[in-house]
């Protein structure tokens, strides 16, 4: 770009490498961690560790990386259009009101604005016609603290060089905006993550337990030999479970995963009722026993007595070695065998260790459509 362009993309000045973590899918984050730091994840959470606190640094990383990009983008803008700064928030809603924006544009746009996909859906409530009137309220607001900044704090300038070459002029206008782009890219990254992670994990957790419980995957979302398999995702007639497991003719069980913390009661119990206790599969009807598996009960809560009461079970992950759990409820529910049912749990984590380094993840990731 040649100086004193005028500006009609952020994505031009954004590093085309933090571009593409505003992308980031199931298996494309797999390719970026890596196959062995997917695997201890997963054995983390086998063993009862929360996976936010697995999963962390790896948001803090992309977090960080688009930080730094984004400054970059502020200092790209300002050595092209030397009023960059001022004009943020007028180039943000030009670009808004460009119609087929690529996700990444509109992101960008979003935050200079301080806004996510969400906020931006509930305050301008999808209306490009209150954009105008939000961006001058906008400038408004920033023009009155900084305004209070000065009187508080005094003048705030100062020259940023890189390589000892003079790039910008910061000041109080240049932080604020900054600080605000930052805080609404954290809650679009962090949401954005909270459901690729969801979607990505539950299927590798519950894949790689099933496997380790000795039952072989298929990816026909349906039955090949009726017994010691399972699949992911099946869709049945009342409602879509997470996994199905059949153990030997006519006993089986489905899986309904989350990462909710300890959640509403009530929605727990609810998943537990949700799928039919029968189903005709083959020329069998089947008994169908149903798990739900969350990542932890509130105190005192009764809700896996009153589960019982309706036929189901409810597992915690916040429980060290949760996968025996699971092995004694299917060895209750249809006379199920494995090694983990009477294991001593001192033996767990190793055994665990173990199986995990032959479990086909890559086998369990959704397929891109």
């Amino acid at each position: 770009m040649a100086d004193n362009q005028q500006i009609n993309s952020f994505t031009a000045l954004f590093d085309e490498g933090a571009l593409a973590l505003l992308n980031t899918s199931g298996p494309e984050l797999i390719q970026k961690i890596g196959i062995d730091t997917v695997r201890t994840v997963v054995l983390d959470v086998l063993s009862g560790r929360n996976i936010r606190d697995s999963t962390e640094m790896l948001t803090r990383r992309r977090l960080a990386t688009l930080n730094a990009a984004t400054v970059g983008m502020l200092l790209r803008g300002t050595t092209v259009q030397p009023d960059f700064i001022d004009q943020l928030p007028q180039i943000a809603e030009r670009i808004l009101q460009q119609k087929r924006l690529s996700k990444a544009e509109r992101w960008i746009a979003q935050w200079v604005l301080g806004l996510t996909d969400k906020a931006s859906q509930n305050v301008l409530r999808d209306n490009a016609e209150l954009l105008n009137e939000y961006r001058q309220r906008y400038e408004t607001v920033y023009a009155d603290v900084i305004a209070e900044s000065i009187l508080k704090y005094g003048e705030l300038q100062a020259n940023i060089h890189l390589e000892n070459e003079f790039v910008a002029t910061l000041g109080w206008k240049f932080m604020l905006y900054l600080l605000g782009m930052a805080g609404a890219q954290t809650l679009s990254i962090r949401g954005s993550e909270k459901s690729v992670y969801g979607k990505l994990f539950e299927r590798l957790i519950l894949g790689s337990l099933l496997h380790i419980l000795g039952f072989e995957y298929t990816t026909t979302n349906s039955a090949r030999r009726f017994q010691r398999e399972f699949w992911l995702s099946s869709q049945g007639t009342r409602r879509e479970s997470d996994a199905t497991a059949l153990w030997e003719a006519g006993k089986g069980a489905r899986f309904d995963i989350g990462f909710i913390g300890r959640g509403n009661p009530e929605i727990s119990l609810d998943k537990v009722t949700r799928f039919a206790r029968e189903v005709e599969m083959g020329r069998e009807t089947w008994y169908m026993a149903t798990i739900v598996i969350v990542d932890r009960i509130g105190k005192g809560s009764k809700i896996k007595e009153l589960a019982q009461l309706v036929d189901g079970d409810i597992v915690q992950m916040s429980m060290a070695y949760w996968p025996q759990d699971v092995a004694r409820i299917l060895n209750e529910r249809m006379d199920f065998e494995h090694p983990l049912v009477a294991m001593p749990r001192s033996e767990i984590q190793d055994y665990l260790s173990q199986a995990m380094l032959s479990v086909p993840l890559t086998d369990f990731l959704p397929q891109q459509g």
